[in-house]
């Protein structure tokens, strides 16, 4: 009972924390829309059927059933097809006749004598501020989480005092999951390395960090190397010789690196079958920018990718195949990751809340950049029509011409519908899978 009320208590931190997310994220929609006197009807936090709401002044606040977004409705969002001509009904076609219903609701949202406040009046760089505040929010919120992170927690970082020894060396394609007596014996159990052991030098160099052990190892396949040892207060030498490991080799960006017969270069490195102790070691606020730049290219790598991680995905769903840790995932999946966090016994309470922050901050970017594609519905699309509108007035103005009028965004519709189509079909995906082949953390 108590692990299932933790469980339910790491769903409820993070549903309220995304949901807080998502709010903030519309106040940097409302904030300038109303510093621009753009007239705001609705600010809602969810979709589906209102389960609260109040009117104060000329907007209803409120919130929805499914907590999967949010939105401020803002008059005027689309232009009449010429200045000053009166939305009508198109009949020539599907696209044309959504595109004509599109312009229709936009103007019946303004009402006489606020003509002069609609959204789609605004000038460019206006419209981007307005579109922009939303991602711009996330971005702050993810800095400010990592800044809690770095500097009231700390990071995981690796430390020279060895945690787990390996019994043998397991093959990355073997199955199995425990020694058997045809697997080699892991050459830091050969050499008698012993969980709780530090290493303190390697043939003569001093060894501070763990990355500097790994890279010495690696850069030494089956050649043998002393190692200078501290286990319970005595200094010992032993000597270990790594075992041969063949890997993909790698550019700086950690993309695979392909030969000119195209197949996957691979490389000689050397491995010892050991894991190193974890511990949170405090930073500098400064540190959490870098965290959230790094976090930004993760999330952007899984977008440009987001194709084949959906079929990675769907074969895991529907076959045999794992969950990758690097996938996308989605509300549900996240809300299972939090409860399993603060539901494990073994996880110290302090570890535990470092993993929820850690947690916020990944989604906040997350929100961040893939409210930044440039595509309507999302933020991106919009931005990309006001840039786009703004670029036709000054082309249009060097050449004399005269003024464009409101980039006719409308025509993006269409568009709208089937990306938000998309959107429904991958969120049904990645809920379907992360009931039925959650990720393991473990």
């Amino acid at each position: 009972m108590q692990d299932a009320l933790l469980y339910l208590f790491g769903v409820l931190i993070i549903f309220v924390g995304l949901a807080l997310s998502i709010a903030l994220h519309e106040v940097g929609h409302l904030l300038p829309a109303k510093l621009f006197r753009v007239k705001v009807t609705q600010f809602m936090v969810g979709f589906g059927k209102t389960l609260w709401s109040r009117k104060k002044g000329e907007t209803e606040y409120g919130f929805k059933l499914i907590p999967l977004g949010g939105y401020v409705s803002m008059i005027g969002m689309y232009p009449p097809k010429h200045p000053g001509e009166v939305s009508r009904e198109s009949t020539t076609g599907f696209f044309q006749e959504v595109v004509g219903e599109a312009r229709k609701a936009s103007a019946e949202t303004i009402t006489v004598g606020d003509d002069d406040r609609a959204f789609y009046r605004l000038a460019e760089w206006k419209k981007v501020i307005i579109m922009l505040g939303g991602p711009l929010m996330n971005l702050v919120l993810a800095i400010v989480f990592y800044a809690i992170l770095v500097a009231g927690f700390g990071v995981p970082q690796a430390t020279t005092t060895v945690g787990q020894v390996n019994e043998c060396l397991v093959s990355a394609n073997a199955q199995a999951t425990e020694c058997t007596s045809d697997m080699p014996e892991a050459p830091a159990a050969a050499a008698g390395l012993l969980p709780g052991d530090t290493v303190v030098a390697i043939d003569g160099e001093a060894m501070t960090e763990w990355d500097r052990v790994r890279e010495i190892v690696a850069a030494n396949p089956e050649q043998p190397l002393n190692f200078e040892i501290e286990r319970e207060g005595k200094t010992q030498t032993l000597q270990l010789t790594p075992a041969v490991n063949e890997r993909a080799r790698a550019d700086a960006s950690g993309a695979k690196i392909v030969g000119p017969d195209g197949e996957v270069e691979v490389e000689s490195v050397g491995m010892m079958g050991v894991v190193p102790t974890m511990e949170l070691e405090r930073q500098p606020v400064t540190a959490a920018p870098a965290l959230v730049i790094d976090n930004i290219r993760a999330v952007g790598d899984v977008i440009i990718h987001m194709p084949q991680r959906l079929v990675d995905v769907w074969q895991a769903a529907f076959g045999s195949e794992e969950r990758a840790l690097n996938g996308p995932v989605s509300v549900v999946g996240v809300g299972r990751i939090a409860g399993d966090l603060v539901s494990n016994d073994a996880t110290p309470v302090v570890d535990k809340a470092q993993a929820m922050v850690g947690l916020l901050a990944s989604l906040n970017v997350a929100l961040f950049v893939f409210n930044l594609i440039p595509l309507t519905p999302l933020d991106g699309g919009h931005i990309a029509g006001a840039v786009y509108e703004g670029a036709k007035r000054r082309l249009w103005k060097l050449f004399g011409k005269g003024d464009p009028g409101p980039v006719d965004t409308a025509k993006m519709v269409p568009v709208t519908l089937v990306v938000a189509t998309l959107l429904l079909g991958m969120t049904l995906l990645l809920i379907y899978a992360d009931i039925v082949k959650p990720m393991s953390l473990s």
